[in-house]
């Protein structure tokens, strides 16, 4: 039995970030339903990476809701949202991320909510909270990146705003809503009573950020220092912390002992005594590791350095991960089964309960797939 069995959720949520939350928890055992349009259901729909569409849904959308059942509704219509609401009586948790306004207009805001199902953990992601200059703006994830300082963060300093190459803000922000959410079911589990869960992709996306934040928080107002050399892994962080080409590839070098490093690769830099000249002194540090980097193979750099305890790694590409043996000893790779009886192939649940992989064949729904069965098990009409 997965641990959140017997727990209805109610996905009134769209596109990315409250989706992934729903993901997560039926992944873990709870019977999430997305609240959809009729007919063509929820937007994320249409939204899709590389122009890929299986079943009528971009690819992209069946990466996040696989594992759900669809309920079509039009909620401005009144024997729907009457029937909605019969629905809310027997739910433990509601989502939605649609912008301020748009729920009360509904009536189905937190008060009206909680008025109907006094127990409802209520959830509710925005792209920026309730109030400010931002608000009603677009919550999207290349434009809350762009106002987080998250772009500043990667790449070399003559780079200008790098983003990067995921839904970085959806990604987390959902995170912090399972969390929250699974913190406001013990919470009303001992209250009995409601409880409302409030996240934003922004302040996700400055929570991500938090141990260079507090940096610059005090460390007077200097802004992140991003090397000039090509590779370099971390703004706030030393040589010989980053990237380097090999003869046939490329290495990574993570944190550790400048002097041994320098002495395990054949540099010598005894000369940079002090700590601090580890970092004011980076970009120099990493030119000369990796003139000498560059003349051996990854895997012999990789068999040298190890066996010296040095923390290193090859670079490799989905191709060379999905391959090896690292990746497929993990088991994450499973197959859904779309309504047409084709197949799918995606990643499992990270999670382990009691040492046990969560799978599920289950693909994504097609809008209001499950409407008729829902309204016959909650007697809805």
């Amino acid at each position: 039995m997965k641990p959140l069995e017997g727990l209805t959720v109610l996905e009134f949520s769209q596109f990315m970030a409250a989706p992934t939350a729903g993901l997560r928890l039926a992944d873990l055992g709870a019977r999430v339903i997305k609240i959809e349009r009729p007919v063509k259901g929820e937007a994320g729909r249409q939204i899709a990476i590389r122009n890929i569409f299986v079943d009528g849904s971009s690819l992209v959308f069946h990466t996040i809701n696989r594992n759900k059942e669809s309920y079509s509704a039009d909620l401005k219509n009144p024997e729907d949202l009457a029937m909605v609401k019969k629905l809310i009586e027997q739910a433990d948790i509601i989502t939605h991320n649609f912008r301020p306004g748009v729920m009360e207009k509904i009536g189905l805001d937190y008060d009206a909510v909680r008025a109907i199902n006094p127990r409802i953990v209520y959830g509710v992601v925005t792209g920026y909270g309730n109030k400010g200059p931002w608000a009603l703006r677009p919550g999207q994830d290349l434009l809350i990146q762009s106002l987080s300082g998250l772009a500043y963060l990667s790449d070399t300093a003559d780079a200008g705003p790098v983003p990067f190459g995921l839904a970085t803000a959806d990604m987390i922000c959902g995170a912090h809503f399972v969390q929250g959410l699974l913190a406001g079911l013990l919470k009303r589990n001992k209250t009995n009573s409601s409880v409302l869960v409030e996240v934003s992709l922004l302040e996700s996306t400055l929570d991500l950020q938090f141990e260079v934040i507090t940096t610059y928080l005090n460390d007077g107002g200097q802004l992140p220092k991003r090397s000039n050399v090509r590779g370099s892994g971390h703004a706030y962080l030393s040589a010989p912390y980053g990237i380097y080409k090999t003869l046939n590839g490329y290495l990574s070098l993570a944190m550790g002992n400048l002097h041994q490093i320098g002495e395990a690769v054949g540099v010598d830099l005894t000369s940079y005594e002090d700590k601090n000249s580890w970092f004011e002194r980076r970009d120099e540090i990493m030119q000369l590791l990796g003139e000498k980097i560059a003349h051996k193979t990854s895997s012999e750099w990789v068999s040298s350095l190890e066996a010296q305890g040095i923390w290193c790694a090859e670079v490799l590409t989905y191709e060379q991960t999905l391959q090896h043996e690292g990746y497929l000893a993990q088991g994450l790779k499973q197959e859904v089964t779309l309504p047409d009886g084709g197949k799918l192939s995606t990643t499992r649940c990270p999670i382990r309960i009691n040492g046990e992989r969560l799978y599920s064949d289950k693909a994504a729904p097609r809008p209001g797939a499950d409407t008729d069965i829902i309204n016959r098990q909650f007697n809805l009409s």
